[in-house]
């Protein structure tokens, strides 16, 4: 059975109602949380700010602490409630979607550990235009992924899927020409390998924000998609039978 944003308000029980709604806010604020982190990461390193850089590793300590609490609440209403069908989609999708976030939170403190390394030893590496650049983009599938998600939007995460394609190819792009550069300028090399670790970091940032688009498809249509290739997806299907 498919299910829309005011499935899971039609419980007998108004108790039932609001774990569900706590359980989807608190996934939300989770992932406003980590989308500010990747942010501020970036930040710190195209503007040399190591502060800012030192507090999105201090920052990563509270989205762990989120996971936790998210996890416990969704094994308590596994215990308790015994949920089904959807319900029970529910509370799968978001321990998927809470593992996600973590990761991606963890992907930006590595990103900041390398604005503040970059930071100390007051290089301006090659590569920060590709590191903007790509960062918009998987800030930018995150976000659409999370809204998904609130909306229970089967387009808007297909849409996220197929864009994860397009920031492989701008990842890839982006280590070649730093690859080439270091060749030309043996000496950059410190410097830029550290980019390549935050271009790397980004790109698995993508990853997990496709992971959470995914999610979306398997909590409305109840599809795991996780193996299929984005072009073999029969989007017509999919959409036509919400």
């Amino acid at each position: 059975m498919d299910i829309t944003s005011d499935t899971h308000s039609q419980h007998i029980s108004k108790q039932f109602n609001q774990e569900l709604e706590e359980l989807k806010t608190h996934l939300m604020t989770m992932g406003g949380q980590v989308e500010k982190q990747v942010q501020d990461a970036v930040t710190a390193l195209l503007e040399s700010d190591s502060r800012l850089g030192e507090r999105v590793s201090d920052d990563d300590k509270a989205v762990n602490e989120m996971q936790l609490k998210i996890d416990d609440e969704c094994t308590r209403i596994l215990a308790r409630r015994q949920p089904a069908a959807s319900d029970l989609r529910l509370v799968l999708a978001v321990i998927r979607a809470t593992s996600d976030l973590e990761r991606i939170g963890d992907e930006a403190s590595k990103i900041a550990r390398n604005a503040v390394a970059l930071s100390e030893a007051g290089n301006g590496p090659k590569g920060l235009v590709e590191v903007r650049h790509i960062s918009e983009h998987v800030r930018k599938m995150v976000r659409d992924s999370l809204t998904a998600f609130a909306r229970f939007d089967i387009d808007l995460a297909l849409q996220v899927v197929h864009e994860d394609d397009a920031v492989d190819s701008e990842y890839t792009s982006a280590m070649r020409s730093l690859m080439t550069f270091m060749m030309e300028d043996p000496r950059s090399i410190t410097s830029v390998l550290s980019v390549m670790w935050v271009l790397r970091a980004l790109e698995r940032v993508g990853d997990h924000a496709n992971n959470l688009a995914e999610h979306v498809i398997y909590l409305v249509k109840g599809l795991d998609i996780r193996h299929i290739d984005p072009d073999e997806l029969d989007e017509d299907a999919l959409k036509g039978s919400s």
